[in-house]
């Protein structure tokens, strides 16, 4: 059985359905918003290689010409160079207004093919088809689109809705474990934001959620969206509460960055690193108890997700160029840092004007290096 959680933003609102088979019925689904019957589908080779056919037969079974658009794997693909080819091969399917573009993939071809979406033609409509965990319960609903720059990630983009998003819980069978304990870490991610009962739950069924049980599998996701649509209708453009989303994503965009947006650190393992910094750095400025910040270490280490820099393989990291990046985060004004921090499990903030002196620290006594001279 499938379950709709509708996205409420008035003439922009949207489903996001999440339940098993849903690519068996995609061609059903999408068919009545393709007014020309014209489907171009964005994916990536693995991806492709995998459920293209499956895919496929259901679009062409409800009368959709498909023309697939298949990208290289990997974060690399989102950037300046991926999103120039994409909207070059769309442009030379000469798709209309009236059309629609499908991003069939993890959260990488979500963001790209979005944001393409978004600047053809000034905007066509696009269908969000996850296929990771992570893209599921995280990127394919809000509206975020973006790719990556040399500064930083996700800072050139914009937000436009999807018109459809189907989870096909069935899909995550193919996932490697690495990349489902990846999305995990923005599953906990709504409990320790805002919700400790779904938190509380999580503690006891992570290794259900991780093992793809369906029930399981289901609810994380599902409560996972809920939370996410509750808080993209009450503010669409990141102006407040929607902020708290990003937990954990400021530190963990400044290791991304200083690991190179590779395979040595997945985006997800980033975000879970950055979520157990963000609760501890919480404790050390005396914001929440030491406990509960152990607590969230603790359920985050428990599903397999490096919780502390000395676990992330072969990088040392600097405290100084850490910061730095952290000064580009997109939710930095003025040149004061922000980051969403807690005053307890299921109730995060925003703090801003952060002392990034304290930042700096912190980092040093988490066992950053500190060049000689620094904090002198």
């Amino acid at each position: 059985m499938s379950r709709s959680v509708p996205v409420g933003l008035g003439a922009r609102a949207y489903d996001v359905v999440i339940g098993p088979g849903l690519l068996a019925e995609a061609g059903r689904r999408i068919a009545p918003l393709a007014r020309r019957k014209r489907l171009a589908v964005v994916s990536d080779e693995t991806v492709w290689g995998l459920h293209g056919a499956a895919l496929t037969a259901s679009l062409e079974g409800a009368g959709l010409a498909v023309h697939p658009v298949i990208v290289p794997p990997g974060e690399q693909t989102k950037s300046f160079e991926g999103l120039a080819d994409v909207t070059d091969r769309l442009l030379a399917l000469e798709l209309d207004r009236g059309d629609i573009v499908t991003a069939f993939g993890g959260g990488v071809v979500g963001d790209l093919t979005g944001f393409a979406a978004a600047i053809y033609k000034r905007g066509i409509d696009f269908v969000q088809i996850p296929t990771t965990l992570l893209a599921q319960v995280d990127s394919s609903v809000g509206g975020k689109t973006a790719i990556d720059t040399p500064r930083g990630k996700n800072l050139v983009g914009a937000f436009h809705q999807p018109r459809l998003v189907l989870a096909d819980l069935d899909v995550l069978s193919t996932l490697s474990d690495r990349e489902m304990r990846a999305g995990y870490s923005e599953v906990i991610k709504y409990g320790l934001l805002g919700d400790f009962g779904f938190f509380e739950w999580l503690e006891t069924n992570s290794a259900a959620v991780l093992a793809r049980e369906p029930a399981a599998l289901a609810r994380a996701v599902a409560r996972s969206v809920e939370m996410k649509a509750e808080i993209v209708a009450e503010d669409e453009k990141e102006q407040g509460r929607r902020a708290l989303l990003n937990l954990g994503h400021t530190f963990g965009h400044a290791l991304e960055a200083e690991t190179g947006y590779g395979a040595a650190l997945l985006h997800g393992e980033a975000v879970a690193a950055g979520q157990a910094l963000a609760f501890r750095f919480s404790a050390a400025q005396g914001l929440c108890a030491g406990q509960d910040a152990a607590r969230a270490t603790a359920a985050i280490a428990g599903a397999g997700l490096p919780t502390r820099l000395d676990e992330i393989a072969g990088h040392p990291f600097d405290a100084a160029r850490l910061v730095r990046h952290m000064a580009q985060d997109k939710k930095a004004e003025a040149g004061q840092l922000t980051f969403i921090l807690a005053r307890a499990l299921g109730d995060a903030f925003v703090a801003k004007d952060v002392d990034a002196e304290a930042v700096r620290r912190f980092l040093v006594s988490e066992g950053a290096q500190m060049h000689e001279g620094e904090g002198r």
